[in-house]
């Protein structure tokens, strides 16, 4: 018998066929001016009305997604280094958080565009979560420390200092635990609120990148430094199959609003769209360079991504600084 993640699938699924046919129609990518440097964090809203980006030129910037386009309402400054990785409220679809590496994040208001308060930290910020119940903050920095903010009185609840090189972090959909990816391949995972230890699992033999958790609560992935996406059952904590079309180490993740479709990026020129069901692919995007960020829209069939526009190894006429959305109709 073979071992589940080798199984041979019996030809497309209908969802397979279904989606493949609508993108058929729906395979045009749009470049939108962002930023004046490469962007490194692309997020939707949970209402998916709008989409914000941050940059390396020390800004976040917010559209608003029009029918087909994305329109620029906003730029936030204030930072004083890279914002590495932004976020949005759960469930409030005005507020945004941003990570730099200034030693500061902070949470802004889209309503009156202002930042409603900057958290001082320890380090050069990296990473960035937001609870799924809307009160914690978990940041993490270049010295592996990972530190809890309240939401609502932006102090610090608590810290927690690591011996690993911590990679993504997030929590679980249900809240009660707090996994993190490692610089060993490990995915190390705590009980919260309390913090305590409850599994540690060898998930790759390189470093292990990435990881999010499907809006369903049934399965997350996690991407590593050895080109493999691995798809793992949340209450088993087993792996239930590898996707292994890219060749560069897996950078972003990104899971559909229905939890069937699974993006992964990396340094190749494309974006492998997979079916999480079976680890077909379903679609590939292309790009020109190195994609840095992914994420899919939470109600439609679109994705936001950002690549490594203008570094002068690249083409050095192309606009840097841009976002990118797959899924529009050919004829917009």
């Amino acid at each position: 018998m073979a071992a589940p993640w080798c199984s041979v699938s019996s030809g497309p699924t209908r969802y397979v066929l279904g989606m493949q046919e609508l993108f058929r129609g729906h395979s045009k990518t749009r470049e939108f001016p962002a930023h004046s440097a490469k962007v490194h964090s692309v997020a939707w809203s949970c209402d998916g009305r709008r989409l914000a980006s941050g940059s390396f030129d020390k800004t976040a910037s917010v559209f608003l997604l029009e029918k087909d386009r994305l329109v620029k309402e906003n730029n936030y400054r204030g930072h004083g280094d890279s914002v590495d990785q932004l976020c949005w409220h759960p469930s409030n679809p005005d507020l945004f958080v941003t990570a730099s590496g200034d030693k500061t994040i902070r949470i802004w208001d889209v309503r009156t565009t202002k930042c409603i308060a900057t958290v001082n930290t320890k380090g050069e910020n990296i990473n960035i979560c937001w609870s799924p119940d809307g009160q914690t903050i978990a940041v993490g920095n270049k010295d592996d420390v990972v530190t809890f903010i309240d939401a609502k009185t932006h102090r610090s609840k608590a810290e927690e200092q690591f011996k690993f090189e911590v990679n993504e972090i997030s929590w679980n959909n249900d809240n009660n635990m707090f996994f993190l990816t490692n610089g060993n391949g490990c995915i190390n995972i705590l009980s919260y609120p309390e913090l305590k230890p409850v599994q540690s699992i060898n998930a790759h033999p390189s470093n292990c990148i990435c990881i999010k958790f499907d809006p369903m609560g049934k399965y997350f992935a996690t991407g590593s430094a050895d080109a493999l996406v691995s798809l793992w059952d949340v209450d088993e904590l087993v792996c239930v199959r590898c996707f292994s079309r890219l060749d560069w180490p897996v950078r972003t993740l990104s899971f559909s609003h229905d939890g069937k479709m699974l993006a992964s990026a990396s340094e190749d020129h494309f974006i492998d769209i997979a079916e999480v069901e079976t680890g077909d692919k379903l679609w590939e995007v292309q790009c020109e360079s190195p994609t840095f960020t992914v994420a899919w829209h939470p109600k439609r069939p679109l994705l936001a991504f950002a690549c490594d526009d203008k570094d002068g190894k690249y083409d050095s006429s192309r606009e840097t600084g841009t976002v990118k959305l797959f899924g529009l109709p050919n004829d917009s």
